[in-house]
């Protein structure tokens, strides 16, 4: 009976079925037991003796995976594969697959709902009344505004889609992409002129960040910033100094180098924080299980 080990903190909370289809495919499954992301060291002590893993974010390290000597399937719950070696994995004979269909739709509307947040000053409003003070403040419409995306593969092009249907332009910038129909851009471009600019990339961690300081400058004065791509694509401390120097007129970030996240972004209140709720929709996150689930057991019976 093959072993199974499910790292994200969440599986099958909104519906079971993911969990039936591994027991009716004969699946031993192990939950993770901490409901968060896992450490390295708690991956060594878990992977050990499993044949498959439902992977999260969790850092597949060339270790981790040579430590998890039964391992034969990762299937990755969500788009990105940048936390896994998969040259590691190549090597020992371990199958990849990921989700990318099904997160799409949902990171795209959250992009949607933080940009319409940041131009409309909705949290800071709520913060007043919270605290006694009603204040009105102006904010800006979307509506004709240049929409900057970096990054444009299936969440970039959704965006894109949901913007386009509330009155902006779009711009992009991906060299690996020519989609027709929009308007590709050099990436200094895009930057001094985008009047919001929305990110897709992989990368960050260990990588270096795609927007320093001087990228963040490059940007509109007054313009606003979107990553709910990857943490570490942006340099928090630079985003930081650019909005306390305001130069960006508001940012906000769903992902983090680490999360949870307590650094000085929180003093501010330009500043939209979520906790890397991307594709934390019910719909979505059923979908992207069932598909994990299907591409595992498919990986495994091989």
């Amino acid at each position: 009976m093959p072993n199974v080990f499910i790292s994200t903190s969440s599986f099958a909370e909104y519906d079971a079925s993911p969990l039936k289809m591994l027991e009716d495919a004969g699946m031993e499954v192990q939950a993770n037991p901490y409901r968060r992301r896992l450490t390295p060291d708690e991956c060594l002590s878990l992977y050990k003796d499993i044949d498959g893993l439902v992977a999260s974010t969790e850092a597949l390290t060339a270790e981790i995976l040579k430590s998890a000597r039964s391992l034969r399937v990762i299937s990755r719950c969500g788009t990105g594969t940048d936390n896994i070696d998969l040259e590691a994995a190549r090597r020992q004979g371990i199958q990849v697959f990921n989700t990318p269909e099904s997160p799409a739709i949902a990171v795209a509307e959250l992009t949607v709902g933080l940009i319409l947040a940041l131009l409309r000053q909705v949290p800071r409003m709520d913060r007043d009344i919270r605290a006694g003070k009603w204040q009105k403040r102006m904010g800006n419409l979307l509506q004709g505004k240049k929409v900057g995306i970096i990054g444009f593969g299936r969440i970039g092009q959704k965006v894109a889609e949901l913007v386009l249907g509330l009155g902006a332009q779009v711009v992009y910038y991906d060299p690996a992409v020519n989609k027709a129909g929009y308007t590709s851009m050099s990436l200094n471009e895009l930057l001094s002129q985008s009047d919001i600019i929305s990110l897709h990339v992989s990368g960050g961690g260990n990588d270096a960040p795609w927007l320093g300081y001087k990228e963040l400058r490059s940007m509109k004065r007054g313009s606003w910033l979107i990553n709910c791509a990857r943490g570490g694509v942006v340099d928090e401390a630079a985003l930081y100094r650019v909005l306390q120097e305001e130069w960006l007129a508001g940012a906000a970030m769903d992902v983090f180098v680490d999360e949870p996240y307590t650094g000085p972004l929180t003093e501010l209140d330009n500043v939209i924080l979520t906790p890397h709720i991307g594709s934390y929709a019910i719909e979505a996150r059923v979908e992207m299980e069932i598909q994990a689930v299907k591409n595992l057991i498919e990986g495994l019976k091989g």
